[in-house]
């Protein structure tokens, strides 16, 4: 097998993500059959010409100076996006754009620093860039502006999936982001590890998949973070987030009965609370 190397400036995800690192140890196993190398913290600076067929790349350290080079039969790049707002006169009508980014800042109802001008979707600043996002954005907005409505789009408690070899879903706050938001002491946190019944006859290591909730104790437990990595963790976020905008609580999780063995049905019995330092590993399926 030739060797692979995969390189990168900073997260492998985006900062909406969570816990990346989660994720990425829990598919290791599988990455690493076609990934030999891995290198972190690092920006690629120049690809050239090398040895004939070959390309030659040269990066260097995001935290310091070091310089590394390498040659390779092909190169991948995930360069990401830009918002292209700079040239199609925004700065003719005043509105302001993040300078660095292009992202443009508005207010909780779009509406940018011009009070008749309003953007939505990825170009949006401190928004997710995700397609159903921006589409559902645009029909509140143009209900607001059109049809006498007031909802406004909610982008706290937008499902969403990373499709890793495990995949990840999420939904509502990261664990960090509730303690900055309600504080640490009013935040309750129940995970647990499981594995798939399916796993059973492959012999795959078992607690590798990982479930938790995020409850505000000061709103009956309500739950405002919804994490799971497992498979087919996506349909099982897709249908959670539901509830969650129904103001579903711990409570209502626990009287909720649970279809065996699936695997959604950890959520029905989460027990253990971060803080209490218990044991996550499931003994059973």
């Amino acid at each position: 097998m030739s060797d692979s190397v995969s390189r990168s400036r900073s997260s492998f995800l985006p900062p909406h993500f969570p816990c990346p690192q989660l994720i990425l140890t829990a598919s290791w196993t599988r990455i690493q059959q076609s990934i030999t190398t891995v290198v972190n913290r690092n920006e690629v600076e120049q690809i050239e010409e090398g040895t004939p067929g070959r390309l030659k790349v040269t990066a260097k350290s995001t935290k310091g100076n070091e310089v590394i080079e390498g040659e390779y039969n092909t190169v991948l790049l995930a360069i990401g996006r830009d918002a292209c707002t700079r040239k199609i006169g925004l700065d003719k009508v005043g509105v302001k754009i993040n300078e660095k980014t292009g992202k443009i800042p508005v207010n909780d109802v779009e509406q940018t620093n011009v009070p008749y001008i309003y953007a939505i979707g990825d170009i949006l600043q401190d928004r997710l860039e995700l397609t159903p996002v921006a589409i559902q954005a645009g029909r509140l907005l143009v209900q607001r502006l059109y049809g006498g409505a007031t909802t406004k789009c909610d982008y706290v408690n937008v499902p969403s999936t990373v499709f890793t070899p495990l995949e990840y879903g999420a939904c509502g706050y990261s664990e960090e982001n509730a303690i900055a938001k309600f504080g640490e002491e009013n935040i309750e946190v129940y995970h647990s590890h499981f594995w798939p019944l399916e796993w059973t006859v492959p012999s795959r290591d078992n607690n590798k998949c990982y479930a938790k909730i995020i409850c505000n104790i000061r709103d009956n437990e309500r739950v405002i973070g919804f994490h799971v990595l497992g498979p087919n963790a996506g349909e099982v976020t897709q249908g959670f987030a539901a509830a969650i905008k129904c103001g579903l609580t711990k409570e209502q999780l626990d009287s909720t009965i649970g279809i065996h063995p699936v695997c959604a049905e950890v959520f029905t019995t989460l027990s253990v609370t971060k803080r209490s330092g218990e044991n996550t590993l499931m003994a059973g399926c």
